[in-house]
C-alpha cells in the first residue's frame, strides 16, 4: 500500500503519510556550521556515512532543505535527530518536487514501451533499476546506491513460504500471497514490453523487479505527482502517537514536515505514517509496533451451502447489501469479511465488533422463513439496515452471538497455538533475519489475539447478561 499525501493547494497544507527509507551518501563536504549545530547530539547518534548526503541533496535542489535535522542511527536503522532546538509549529524540512523520484523521471525511451496496464509503482521501480544500472554515472547515485539491500527488507512479500507459514492464522497470510501475485503480473507486463526492445532494460529479473517494487510500495508517497520517493524525508521513522506528517504543498511544489511538539538537540524526530495495524505495517514496511492500538482481525463468515435456507438467506443478504467503506488497514477480502477491533473493557455496546457482523450472525442462525421475513419487515420499517437490532427472542439473540463467539474462540485458539510454536527457542545456528521475522510474526499474532480475546470477553458478558435479565 502506498502512503497518501495530504495535498496542499494555495497556502493550505496537506498531510502526506509516509514510508521508511534508509541510508544515503553524497559527494559534497558538510558545512562546518552543521557540525556545530549537531555538536550537542550524542556521538553515537551521528551517521558518519551520511554526513555528505544533505549537502548533496541541497546542491541538487538549489535550495535549503533542513538546518534543524541531522541524519543519525537508532536501533531501527537510520533516522533523523534534532540538530537544534525545535519548537511546535516549526517547519523542519522542505524537499522540493524537483529532487523527488516520480514516474515522469523515467526516460522517455523506456516510458514509451510501457502500456496502460503498467502502474506508477512499477514505473518508479523501473526508474530505480535504471538508475542503479547506471552506477556512479547516475545523477541519483548518492541516493540509489544507499537504498536498503534485499536482505534488509522484511515486508512479508519477501518472506519464504516457510516463514509465511508462521502467520497463517492471520489475514495477512492471504494478502501477502495476493500481493506477490500482483507483483508477478506487473513484472510480466513490463517484461512483455522490454522483450520487444531489450536494450532499454536488458535482462531485468523477477527478483530485481520484486526488490525495487518493494522499495517503492514501502517508501513512496502517493500525491498529485502520482508516486514519489522523497529523499531525506524518508529517514523519518514511525510513531503511532505522533501528530506530525509529511505534507505536500502544491503551490510551492515541495513536501514538508511541521513539528508537532518541542524537540531538544539530540531528540529523535518521528512522524506518523498513518493509523495502521501491525498487519499493514508488516506488509508495507516490514516492522511491527508493540501493543498497537490500531490492531484488528478480519473474520470471514459464510452461509453453509448445506443450510436448508441457503438460497433465502443469500437473497435476503444480497437485497440489503451496502457498499463497504474502505479502511486503510483492510485487505482485499470477500463480501462476508468483517473487521474486529479491540473492544475496550466496560464497553456497553461492544464498540469494535461491527454491527454488520452481529447482524450477519442473526441471519445466519435463523431457522425458518418466517424469521427471515420478520427481519426484512423490521428493516423496511426502520432505516433499511438488516438485523441491526437485538432479536426480541432472547434465545435466538443468544444463539446468534454464541455462534459468533464460537468462531472467534476458534480463531483465538489457532492464534494461540501458533504463538506457542513461535515461543520455542530458535536454534543457535539461526541467522539474524530468521530470528527477526519470527519475532515479527509473534508480534503480529499476539496483537490479533489480544483483539480476539477482547471480543470474546464482551460476547460472553453480553450473552450472560441476556440470560439473567
Amino acid at each position: 500500500m502506498l502512503l497518501h499525501s495530504v495535498i496542499i493547494t494555495n497556502s493550505w497544507l496537506a498531510r502526506t503519510q509516509r514510508p521508511i527509507l534508509s541510508t544515503l551518501f553524497g559527494r559534497y563536504s558538510i558545512p562546518v556550521q552543521l557540525f556545530t549545530s549537531i555538536s550537542s547530539c550524542k556521538a553515537s547518534h551521528i551517521d558518519e556515512d551520511c554526513n555528505d548526503f544533505l549537502p548533496w541533496l541541497e546542491h541538487k535542489a538549489g535550495a535549503d532543505i533542513s538546518s534543524a535535522l541531522a541524519i543519525g542511527k537508532s536501533s531501527y536503522g537510520r533516522t533523523l535527530y534534532a540538530a537544534e532546538y525545535i519548537q511546535t509549529g516549526d517547519c523542519i524540512l522542505k524537499v522540493p518536487y524537483s529532487v523527488q523520484l516520480a514516474p515522469d523521471n523515467l526516460p522517455p525511451e523506456i516510458t514509451s514501451l510501457l502500456g496502460d496496464e503498467v502502474n506508477n509503482v512499477a514505473k518508479v521501480a523501473l526508474l530505480i533499476l535504471h538508475e542503479k544500472r547506471l552506477g556512479q554515472n547516475s545523477e541519483w547515485a548518492p541516493y540509489i546506491s544507499r537504498l536498503p539491500q534485499p536482505e534488509e527488507l522484511h515486508s512479508t512479500i519477501f518472506w519464504s513460504d516457510e516463514e509465511l507459514e508462521m502467520i497463517r492464522p492471520s489475514a495477512l497470510y492471504e494478502e501477502t500471497l495476493s500481493q506477490k501475485t500482483q507483483i508477478q503480473k506487473e513484472f510480466l507486463a513490463v517484461k512483455s514490453a522490454f522483450d520487444q526492445f531489450p536494450d532499454q532494460c536488458r535482462d531485468v529479473t523477477f527478483q530485481e523487479f520484486s526488490y525495487a517494487y518493494g522499495l517503492v510500495t514501502s517508501r513512496a508517497w502517493e500525491s498529485s505527482r502520482g508516486v514519489s520517493m522523497i529523499p531525506f524525508a524518508d529517514f523519518l521513522n514511525h510513531d503511532g502517537t505522533s501528530d506530525a506528517y509529511v505534507l505536500s504543498n502544491e503551490s510551492k511544489k515541495h513536501s514538508e514536515v511541521i513539528a508537532d511538539h518541542d524537540f531538544a538537540p539530540g531528540d529523535e524526530v518521528l512522524i506518523r505514517y498513518g493509523k495502521f495495524s501491525n498487519a499493514t505495517l508488516l506488509l508495507d514496511f516490514g516492522f511491527t509496533v508493540s501493543c498497537n492500538s490500531y490492531d484488528q482481525v478480519q473474520v470471514e463468515l459464510n452461509v453453509p451451502q448445506h443450510d436448508r435456507l441457503y438460497k433465502q438467506k443469500m437473497e435476503l443478504l444480497d437485497s440489503h447489501r451496502t457498499p463497504n467503506v474502505k479502511n486503510v488497514n483492510e485487505f482485499t477480502s470477500s463480501r462476508n469479511s468483517f473487521t474486529i477491533r479491540e473492544v475496550r473493557t466496560g464497553s456497553r455496546k461492544g464498540k469494535g465488533i461491527p454491527q454488520s457482523l452481529r447482524a450477519f450472525c442473526r441471519i445466519l442462525t435463523c431457522n425458518s422463513q418466517h424469521e427471515l421475513n420478520a427481519l426484512a419487515i423490521e428493516a423496511a420499517q426502520n432505516d433499511g439496515r438488516l438485523a441491526r437490532y437485538p432479536l426480541k427472542d432472547k434465545n435466538r439473540e443468544v444463539a446468534a452471538h454464541r455462534h459468533l463467539l464460537s468462531e472467534i474462540s476458534r480463531l483465538s485458539e489457532e492464534h494461540n497455538q501458533y504463538i506457542k510454536f513461535l515461543l520455542v527457542p530458535t536454534p543457535p545456528c539461526a541467522c539474524g533475519k530468521s530470528v527477526l521475522r519470527r519475532r515479527l510474526a509473534q508480534d503480529l499474532l499476539a496483537g490479533e489475539l489480544r483483539v480476539l480475546k477482547s471480543a470474546s470477553a464482551w460476547l460472553e458478558n453480553y450473552c450472560s447478561t441476556l440470560w439473567t435479565n
